[in-house]
Protein backbone atom coordinates (compact mmCIF):
# COMPACT_ATOMS: atom_id res chain seq x y z
CA UNK A 1 0.00 0.00 0.00
CA UNK A 2 1.62 3.75 -0.97
CA UNK A 3 0.40 6.40 1.36
CA UNK A 4 0.35 9.84 0.00
CA UNK A 5 -0.73 12.78 1.65
CA UNK A 6 -2.34 15.92 1.01
CA UNK A 7 -3.03 19.41 2.46
CA UNK A 8 -6.63 18.92 2.18
CA UNK A 9 -9.50 17.44 0.35
CA UNK A 10 -8.76 19.48 -3.14
CA UNK A 11 -4.95 18.49 -2.69
CA UNK A 12 -6.24 14.74 -2.57
CA UNK A 13 -8.41 15.04 -5.40
CA UNK A 14 -5.84 16.82 -7.54
CA UNK A 15 -3.36 13.90 -7.17
CA UNK A 16 -5.88 11.42 -7.15
CA UNK A 17 -7.83 12.33 -9.94
CA UNK A 18 -4.10 12.89 -11.78
CA UNK A 19 -3.40 9.74 -11.08
CA UNK A 20 -5.73 8.02 -12.29
CA UNK A 21 -6.04 10.23 -15.46
CA UNK A 22 -2.29 9.31 -16.02
CA UNK A 23 -3.17 5.70 -15.57
CA UNK A 24 -6.24 5.44 -17.81
CA UNK A 25 -4.18 7.28 -20.64
CA UNK A 26 -1.26 4.47 -19.81
CA UNK A 27 -3.90 1.63 -20.53
CA UNK A 28 -5.42 3.00 -23.63
CA UNK A 29 -2.23 3.24 -24.78
CA UNK A 30 -1.44 -0.19 -24.62
CA UNK A 31 -4.70 -2.01 -24.81
CA UNK A 32 -7.69 -1.17 -26.91
CA UNK A 33 -10.37 -0.33 -23.78
CA UNK A 34 -10.02 0.56 -20.35
CA UNK A 35 -12.50 -0.53 -17.03
CA UNK A 36 -12.95 1.72 -14.31
CA UNK A 37 -15.11 1.48 -11.45
CA UNK A 38 -16.19 4.87 -9.81
CA UNK A 39 -17.59 5.61 -6.30
CA UNK A 40 -19.41 8.58 -4.93
CA UNK A 41 -19.59 10.86 -1.88
CA UNK A 42 -18.24 13.55 -0.59
CA UNK A 43 -14.91 11.95 -0.79
CA UNK A 44 -14.78 12.16 -4.11
CA UNK A 45 -16.29 15.29 -5.08
CA UNK A 46 -12.37 16.64 -6.29
CA UNK A 47 -11.15 13.58 -7.65
CA UNK A 48 -14.26 13.53 -10.23
CA UNK A 49 -13.82 17.34 -10.73
CA UNK A 50 -10.20 16.93 -11.53
CA UNK A 51 -10.42 13.54 -13.63
CA UNK A 52 -13.48 15.11 -15.71
CA UNK A 53 -11.34 17.96 -16.81
CA UNK A 54 -7.88 16.06 -17.67
CA UNK A 55 -6.97 16.38 -21.04
CA UNK A 56 -5.98 13.54 -23.47
CA UNK A 57 -8.23 10.88 -21.96
CA UNK A 58 -9.67 8.65 -25.06
CA UNK A 59 -12.89 8.37 -23.17
CA UNK A 60 -15.10 6.86 -25.97
CA UNK A 61 -12.91 3.51 -25.48
CA UNK A 62 -13.43 3.63 -21.33
CA UNK A 63 -16.17 1.30 -19.78
CA UNK A 64 -17.62 2.42 -15.97
CA UNK A 65 -18.90 0.74 -13.89
CA UNK A 66 -20.78 1.82 -10.89
CA UNK A 67 -19.66 0.49 -7.34
CA UNK A 68 -22.94 0.50 -5.12
CA UNK A 69 -26.84 2.52 -4.61
CA UNK A 70 -29.13 2.36 -2.34
CA UNK A 71 -32.07 0.08 -2.46
CA UNK A 72 -35.59 1.91 -3.35
CA UNK A 73 -33.91 5.10 -4.23
CA UNK A 74 -35.16 7.11 -7.29
CA UNK A 75 -32.37 8.14 -9.73
CA UNK A 76 -33.59 11.99 -9.08
CA UNK A 77 -32.99 11.86 -5.45
CA UNK A 78 -30.50 13.98 -4.29
CA UNK A 79 -28.90 11.51 -2.59
CA UNK A 80 -28.90 8.83 -5.63
CA UNK A 81 -25.84 7.57 -6.96
CA UNK A 82 -26.91 6.88 -9.79
CA UNK A 83 -27.98 10.60 -9.85
CA UNK A 84 -24.77 11.79 -8.49
CA UNK A 85 -22.49 9.53 -11.23
CA UNK A 86 -24.23 11.18 -13.76
CA UNK A 87 -24.10 14.97 -12.95
CA UNK A 88 -20.46 14.61 -11.92
CA UNK A 89 -18.95 11.97 -14.31
CA UNK A 90 -20.67 10.44 -16.85
CA UNK A 91 -22.69 13.09 -18.43
CA UNK A 92 -19.28 15.74 -18.36
CA UNK A 93 -17.40 12.95 -20.68
CA UNK A 94 -17.65 10.78 -23.25
CA UNK A 95 -17.52 7.93 -21.95
CA UNK A 96 -18.07 5.12 -24.40
CA UNK A 97 -19.84 2.94 -22.11
CA UNK A 98 -21.43 3.46 -18.01
CA UNK A 99 -23.53 0.51 -16.37
CA UNK A 100 -25.12 1.99 -13.74
CA UNK A 101 -26.75 0.03 -10.85
CA UNK A 102 -30.31 1.17 -10.37
CA UNK A 103 -32.00 0.84 -7.16
CA UNK A 104 -35.27 1.26 -8.07
CA UNK A 105 -35.79 -1.78 -9.75
CA UNK A 106 -35.98 -5.60 -9.56
CA UNK A 107 -32.18 -6.38 -6.95
CA UNK A 108 -31.95 -9.33 -8.12
CA UNK A 109 -31.93 -8.55 -12.00
CA UNK A 110 -30.05 -5.45 -11.16
CA UNK A 111 -27.37 -7.76 -9.19
CA UNK A 112 -27.32 -10.51 -11.78
CA UNK A 113 -26.72 -8.15 -15.09
CA UNK A 114 -24.12 -6.20 -13.41
CA UNK A 115 -22.84 -9.43 -12.69
CA UNK A 116 -22.70 -10.31 -16.04
CA UNK A 117 -21.12 -7.03 -17.37
CA UNK A 118 -18.65 -6.59 -14.75
CA UNK A 119 -17.67 -10.66 -15.54
CA UNK A 120 -16.88 -9.12 -19.03
CA UNK A 121 -13.45 -8.27 -18.90
CA UNK A 122 -10.75 -7.30 -15.57
CA UNK A 123 -11.12 -4.24 -13.95
CA UNK A 124 -7.98 -1.85 -14.45
CA UNK A 125 -8.73 1.03 -11.92
CA UNK A 126 -11.14 1.34 -9.02
CA UNK A 127 -11.48 4.78 -7.46
CA UNK A 128 -13.13 3.99 -3.80
CA UNK A 129 -13.42 5.65 -0.61
CA UNK A 130 -13.57 4.18 2.94
CA UNK A 131 -16.37 5.16 5.44
CA UNK A 132 -16.13 6.18 9.06
CA UNK A 133 -16.88 2.71 10.14
CA UNK A 134 -14.28 1.29 7.66
CA UNK A 135 -16.59 0.22 5.31
CA UNK A 136 -15.11 -0.27 1.66
CA UNK A 137 -18.49 0.52 -0.44
CA UNK A 138 -21.46 -0.49 1.24
CA UNK A 139 -19.75 -3.65 3.00
CA UNK A 140 -19.88 -2.33 6.46
CA UNK A 141 -18.60 -4.45 9.14
CA UNK A 142 -18.23 -7.44 9.51
CA UNK A 143 -18.00 -7.47 5.97
CA UNK A 144 -18.08 -10.70 4.36
CA UNK A 145 -14.41 -11.62 3.56
CA UNK A 146 -15.73 -15.28 2.39
CA UNK A 147 -18.25 -14.58 -0.53
CA UNK A 148 -17.17 -14.77 -4.62
CA UNK A 149 -20.24 -13.18 -5.63
CA UNK A 150 -19.53 -9.61 -7.14
CA UNK A 151 -22.94 -7.72 -6.12
CA UNK A 152 -24.62 -8.08 -3.18
CA UNK A 153 -27.64 -6.90 -1.53
CA UNK A 154 -26.16 -5.34 1.81
CA UNK A 155 -28.13 -4.03 5.28
CA UNK A 156 -25.93 -0.72 6.19
CA UNK A 157 -25.87 -0.27 9.58
CA UNK A 158 -26.22 2.62 11.97
CA UNK A 159 -23.17 4.13 11.82
CA UNK A 160 -22.83 3.89 7.60
CA UNK A 161 -26.59 5.61 7.83
CA UNK A 162 -25.61 8.11 10.57
CA UNK A 163 -22.53 9.06 8.01
CA UNK A 164 -24.91 9.75 5.03
CA UNK A 165 -26.84 12.00 7.27
CA UNK A 166 -24.06 13.70 8.50
CA UNK A 167 -22.90 14.74 4.97
CA UNK A 168 -26.38 16.04 4.33
CA UNK A 169 -27.49 13.70 1.96
CA UNK A 170 -30.32 13.16 4.06
CA UNK A 171 -32.57 15.29 6.71
CA UNK A 172 -32.51 12.31 9.19
CA UNK A 173 -31.70 8.83 9.55
CA UNK A 174 -35.36 7.29 9.20
CA UNK A 175 -34.79 8.69 5.65
CA UNK A 176 -32.14 7.28 5.10
CA UNK A 177 -32.38 3.40 3.26
CA UNK A 178 -31.80 0.61 5.24
CA UNK A 179 -30.53 -1.64 2.41
CA UNK A 180 -28.32 -0.97 -0.63
CA UNK A 181 -26.98 -2.97 -3.68
CA UNK A 182 -22.79 -3.17 -3.37
CA UNK A 183 -19.68 -4.65 -5.21
CA UNK A 184 -18.53 -7.07 -2.98
CA UNK A 185 -15.04 -7.07 -0.92
CA UNK A 186 -13.75 -9.91 -3.23
CA UNK A 187 -14.89 -7.76 -6.49
CA UNK A 188 -12.84 -5.09 -5.23
CA UNK A 189 -9.67 -6.64 -5.06
CA UNK A 190 -9.91 -8.02 -8.22
CA UNK A 191 -9.32 -4.26 -9.86
CA UNK A 192 -5.87 -4.33 -11.31
CA UNK A 193 -5.14 -1.27 -9.55
CA UNK A 194 -6.54 0.31 -6.59
CA UNK A 195 -7.28 4.42 -5.96
CA UNK A 196 -8.45 5.24 -2.41
CA UNK A 197 -9.34 9.01 -1.65
CA UNK A 198 -9.94 9.78 1.86
CA UNK A 199 -9.96 13.10 3.34
CA UNK A 200 -11.60 14.85 5.90
CA UNK A 201 -10.81 13.99 9.66
CA UNK A 202 -13.72 12.36 10.73
CA UNK A 203 -12.20 9.26 9.04
CA UNK A 204 -9.10 9.47 11.13
CA UNK A 205 -9.81 6.06 12.97
CA UNK A 206 -10.76 4.08 10.07
CA UNK A 207 -7.72 5.24 8.28
CA UNK A 208 -5.51 4.36 11.38
CA UNK A 209 -7.07 1.11 11.60
CA UNK A 210 -7.06 0.41 8.26
CA UNK A 211 -3.07 0.88 7.68
CA UNK A 212 -1.41 0.15 11.19
CA UNK A 213 -4.11 -2.38 12.36
CA UNK A 214 -4.84 -6.12 11.32
CA UNK A 215 -6.57 -7.48 8.94
CA UNK A 216 -10.04 -7.84 10.17
CA UNK A 217 -13.67 -7.90 9.21
CA UNK A 218 -15.25 -5.78 11.79
CA UNK A 219 -12.71 -2.69 9.58
CA UNK A 220 -13.56 -4.02 6.11
CA UNK A 221 -10.85 -1.62 4.11
CA UNK A 222 -8.12 -3.22 6.34
CA UNK A 223 -8.46 -5.97 3.17
CA UNK A 224 -6.63 -3.31 1.24
CA UNK A 225 -3.58 -4.73 2.86
CA UNK A 226 -3.42 -7.31 0.66
CA UNK A 227 -3.95 -6.24 -2.27
CA UNK A 228 -0.89 -5.57 -4.54
CA UNK A 229 -1.40 -2.27 -6.19
CA UNK A 230 -3.30 0.28 -3.65
CA UNK A 231 -2.89 3.93 -3.57
CA UNK A 232 -4.29 5.62 -0.08
CA UNK A 233 -4.76 9.00 -0.66
CA UNK A 234 -5.13 10.79 2.61
CA UNK A 235 -4.99 14.96 3.93
CA UNK A 236 -3.98 16.07 6.99
CA UNK A 237 -6.40 15.30 9.09
CA UNK A 238 -7.42 11.75 7.83
CA UNK A 239 -4.34 11.00 8.66
CA UNK A 240 -3.94 12.70 11.93
CA UNK A 241 -3.87 8.80 13.69
CA UNK A 242 -1.33 7.17 11.41
CA UNK A 243 1.69 5.31 13.37
CA UNK A 244 4.66 7.45 13.24
CA UNK A 245 6.26 4.55 11.34
CA UNK A 246 3.70 4.71 8.74
CA UNK A 247 3.91 8.54 8.42
CA UNK A 248 8.10 7.98 8.00
CA UNK A 249 7.24 6.30 5.06
CA UNK A 250 4.46 7.92 3.76
CA UNK A 251 5.27 10.80 0.75
CA UNK A 252 3.56 14.33 0.86
CA UNK A 253 2.01 15.29 -2.21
Amino acid sequence: MFVKIAQNSQGVGNFSGALAAMHLRELLHKQPRARLVVATGSSQFEVLEHLTCAEDIDWPRVDGYHLDEYLGLDRAHPASFYGYLAKRFVDLVPIGSFHFLNGNSDSDKVVAEATRLWSQAPIDLALIGIGENGHLAFNDPPADFQTTEVYHVVTLDEACRRQQVGEGWFPHLDYCPRQAISMTIHAILQSRKIICSVPDGRKADAVALTVDGPISSMVPASILQKHGDVTLVLDDSSAGKLSLNTLRHAERV
